[in-house]
């Protein structure tokens, strides 16, 4: 049996009398890529933090013993002595810095307070070749794609000679070929001798690259088991305690008439001088779900967003609602007019991060619950309330920092504020991104009760297989225009997928 690099034993740790993590041990063997699963809210992100020294030793219970010694970590530079890097989902690089100076942030090689650039630029070069990075380490980071940004944050774990990588929903964001590249990397780092926690929501990921899988669950370790012969139905079975039979519980549609429709759409981009979106027609009907699938840069999102009005873009083409035509110059115009837009990226454009529950769902419906230009507090509290318990969103109260919630609560956050307003037609950008099996399931039957109210439906995901398994119908996007449409009864992945590269079958 190979030795253990890494024990957490018997770890607990609450926050303000709310038990996080209730006596939750962890093995991880040497060179080994070891598999991370839990819903939202299952205790992950706290056990890493306690990992990586951003919880320091004393304010939690348990042992962690690393390389078979104890370890007290009082901080992050701790953590990092003892050979252990974290890559969080969001990361952390900064943006106008050159790749290199990003790698060696805190620990610039020189003599004194001068600095060796030379050096610096040349090891990060090194680094660079180890992650497979073709790029100038004095390129600007916000330069880069967020792939490569990626791969620049695995070489600055790797300067600190990690001997523990932790990535936490590392391909959260990336194509299928940076993907590809990663798992490639990770695969390369485990030869050489560095040992993988990989954290994902994505169950085809952890059992495509993982050794062992471990699975928590209301701050509990379920078990930790082997890859061989192990399934995604077994992953999930452990994760939430109960068999999902139906992973898209789609119920069958029966859409009304025509509730929007776009003609003629067009988008220009003046800053790039490019061209965003092409003569895009398509129509909804009440109670449809219209799912938009295509390949990363097909230009899915940049539709929502121009018919939403949230570009500076040069929008030409016809909207129409309920058979009337609407002008939308900004956001407000589109909400005015009964949509809502779920944004693909929930903590940038969805939340204000600092405010609590209550006020981000209300965000989109002061007017309603203001009079007189004063907010009626009680009513906000009331119609918040509802929207907790018909989403079943896990919050303390309703002034609690929207922050400290899991990554699904949060998305019924944005939801909720949506649901306030009413919409008769929602548009759902990545809804289910960066969360858990469960969370997916409850947003999927909740799209369900939308459509039966008749409120009609446009869903982009990056998933096609959640495309197929919640559309009544579907549009497939290339190169910024409509290169197929199909109903759920022809839905054909080869054909989607020939549409989407615009290839031949």
């Amino acid at each position: 049996m190979l030795e253990s690099i890494l024990r957490m034993n018997g770890i607990v740790k609450s926050f303000g009398g709310v038990r996080a993590l209730s006596g939750v041990s962890f093995d991880v063997r040497k060179g080994e890529i070891h598999g991370l699963c839990g819903e939202n809210g299952a205790g992950k992100s706290t056990l890493m933090k306690i990992l990586s020294g951003v919880h320091h030793s004393g304010s939690f219970e348990g042992e962690i013993v690393v390389e078979g010694s104890p370890r007290a970590f009082h901080g992050t530079k701790d953590s990092e002595r003892a050979g252990i890097a974290i890559i969080y989902q969001e990361l952390a690089l900064v943006k106008e810095m050159t790749v290199a100076e990003n790698i060696f942030l805190g620990r610039e090689p020189g003599d004194g307070p001068f600095l060796d650039a030379h050096r610096m630029y040349g090891e990060a070069m090194e680094l660079l070749r180890k992650v497979g990075l073709d790029i100038s380490p004095a390129a600007k980071v916000k330069s880069l794609g967020i792939g490569q940004q990626q791969l620049v944050e695995i070489a600055k774990a790797l300067a600190k000679d990690a001997r523990i990588l932790i990535l936490d929903e590392p391909t959260a964001a990336l194509t299928e070929e940076e993907v590809r590249v990663l798992m490639g990397l990770v695969r390369t780092m485990k030869a050489s001798g560095v040992t993988c926690v990989y954290i994902s929501h994505k169950l085809g990921e952890i059992l495509d690259i993982s050794d062992r899988v471990t699975v928590l669950r209301d701050g509990k370790t379920i078990g930790t088991v082997d890859r061989e012969g192990l399934s995604e139905a077994q992953i999930i079975r452990m994760m939430v305690g109960r068999e999902i039979t139906d992973r898209f519980p789609k119920e069958e549609g029966r859409p009304g008439g025509t509730a929007f429709e776009v003609r003629g759409l067009s988008a220009f981009d003046p800053k790039r001088g490019k061209q965003v979106l092409s003569d895009i027609s398509f129509t909804v009907r009440a109670g449809e779900i219209l799912g938009i699938a295509g390949l990363m840069g097909a230009g899915r999102t940049e539709l929502l967003m121009s018919i939403f009005g949230a570009t500076a873009w040069q929008v030409e083409g016809e909207i129409r609602l309920e058979g009337k035509e609407i002008r939308i110059r900004e956001p407000r115009d589109a909400i005015e007019a009964g949509i809502g837009l779920v944004s693909e990226d929930r903590r940038r454009y969805g939340l204000v991060m600092p405010l609590s529950v209550m006020e981000n769902m209300s965000l989109a419906s002061l007017g309603r619950l203001s009079r007189f230009q004063l907010l009626d507090a009680n009513l906000e509290a009331k119609l918040a309330g509802d929207e907790v318990r018909e989403l079943s969103i896990k919050t303390p109260h309703l002034g609690t920092k929207v922050s400290a919630l899991s990554g699904g609560n949060q998305q019924k956050v944005v939801l909720g504020r949506w649901l306030m307003r009413e919409p008769r037609v929602l548009f759902l950008d990545e809804p289910t991104r960066g969360i858990d099996v469960g969370a997916k399931h409850d947003i999927y039957l909740m799209m369900n009760a939308l459509a039966r109210k008749g409120i009609a439906i446009l869903m982009v995901s990056s998933e096609l297989p959640e495309v197929m398994g919640m559309s009544d119908r579907m549009l497939v996007m290339r190169g910024g225009t409509i290169a197929g449409e199909y109903r759920r009864e022809n839905f054909d992945q080869e054909k989607i997928m020939a549409s989407a590269t615009g290839g031949r079958l």
